[in-house]
C-alpha cells in the first residue's frame, strides 16, 4: 500500500510485532521514531498519512504527541491512531480532545489496530 505511516514507539518488542504486523497487511512505507520529540519531527518531515502513537513516550505523551502534530500539519492529515496497552475511558476522551482519529488497545495480533487503520482510512 502507498500509505506512509509514522509509528511513535519506545518500546522495541512493540515496535516490532506493529511494524511486522502491518508488513504483513501490505503496508511497506513505515517511519518511526522513539520518543514525543523525534515523532512530531518526524511528522513534519515525513508528511505521513497516518501517525501510530503510544501513550506513554519518553519527554511527554502521545496525547501531546497528537496535539502537536495536528498544531503543526493540520486537522485532516495525517491520521492519528494512540495505542496504549490497557483501555482507559477517560484515555479515549483525551485523546479524541487531542484531535486523535482513533484509540486503540495494544495487542500481539495486532487486531485492533489494524481495526482502527480501516476505520480512519
Amino acid at each position: 500500500m502507498s500509505k506512509k505511516i509514522l509509528i511513535v514507539e519506545d518500546n522495541d518488542d512493540d515496535l516490532f510485532i506493529m511494524k511486522r504486523y502491518l508488513a504483513e497487511a501490505g503496508f511497506d512505507n513505515i517511519v518511526s521514531a522513539s520518543d514525543a520529540a523525534s515523532g512530531v519531527q518526524k511528522a513534519r518531515e515525513e508528511k505521513p498519512d497516518i501517525v501510530i502513537s503510544d501513550t506513554l513516550l519518553p519527554g511527554s505523551n502521545g496525547f501531546e504527541v497528537c496535539a502537536e502534530i495536528r498544531a503543526a500539519l493540520g486537522a485532516e492529515k495525517p491520521k492519528i491512531i494512540i495505542t496504549t496497552g490497557s483501555i482507559d475511558a477517560v484515555d479515549a476522551v483525551k485523546a479524541k480532545k487531542a484531535g486523535a482519529d482513533d484509540y486503540c488497545a495494544k495487542a500481539s495480533d495486532c487486531a485492533p489496530l489494524l481495526a482502527a487503520m480501516k476505520k480512519i482510512t
